[in-house]
């Protein structure tokens, strides 16, 4: 009975938290956690992240940011294939195992393409760069907070959508009451259908300045499936 009336209680206080504060407060409060230094905009890493898949091989992916450069880098380790795709402003290079000499059919098969980078570009910078990038032009704060359990945890939830030209996807940004820090990320294509995934993040590791998440794992929102898990092995400052 002591226990049910703890939990209650810190309910309540989420709950009370959520009244009183608006979407953009907490965004500021996560983003404070998270970037202290406001660095992100002025962020220059190189990241290795190994993907683990029940079902495919293993990927080993090196990122490199140099986001007042506008430069961007992909490296991407799978099987037998080394596949390079740099962003330079506007200049684009794809590499397979070193070569740019890159055969029409091969390029099809292992989705190489500038189209391809720019996608890669705009998927780790948004994932690697939250909260952060919720301030991005054309994403619509919910004024309103809510609380969610989730895991067995209190959270206070922020809602993000886009305006027609930026995206459709909702998206739900999962922020512990107490420290504001981000654990848990969610999206919905069409969130009538409960399609789209949720993502746990973990092991907080910082780089330049900036916390963030070691790893993720991925499931599907439909029915908890796994899909696979992200770990950022490791990471440091470019010049």
């Amino acid at each position: 009975m002591k226990y049910l009336l703890l939990f209650t209680l810190v309910l309540t206080g989420v709950y009370n938290h959520a009244q009183e504060i608006t979407g953009n407060e907490l965004l500021e409060k996560a983003i404070a956690f998270h970037d202290p230094g406001n660095n992100w905009s002025i962020f220059k890493g190189k990241m290795l992240i190994e993907m683990e898949n029940p079902k495919s091989s293993p990927r080993s992916t090196v990122v490199e940011m140099k986001l007042p450069n506008n430069y961007f880098k992909t490296t991407v380790t799978k099987d037998n294939y080394i596949i390079e795709s740099e962003l330079d402003n506007n200049d684009c290079t794809l590499k397979l195992n070193g070569s740019t000499s890159i055969f029409p059919k091969i390029k099809d098969s292992l989705n190489i393409s500038c189209e391809r980078a720019k996608m890669m570009k705009n998927y780790y910078t948004y994932l690697y760069g939250l909260p952060m990038k919720l301030k991005d032009p054309g994403t619509i704060i919910d004024n309103k907070v809510t609380k969610k359990t989730f895991k067995g945890k209190a959270y206070l939830v922020l809602k993000a959508t886009y305006e027609k030209e930026v995206g459709s996807d909702t998206w739900y940004i999962y922020f512990d009451p107490k420290t504001y820090a981000m654990e848990v990320y969610q999206f919905f294509h069409d969130e009538s259908k409960n399609d789209g995934e949720y993502i746990l993040l973990s092991e907080l590791i910082t780089v330049n300045g900036i916390k963030i998440p070691k790893v993720r794992k991925w499931y599907y929102n439909k029915g908890d499936v796994f899909l696979a898990t992200d770990n950022l092995r490791k990471a440091n400052s470019l010049d």
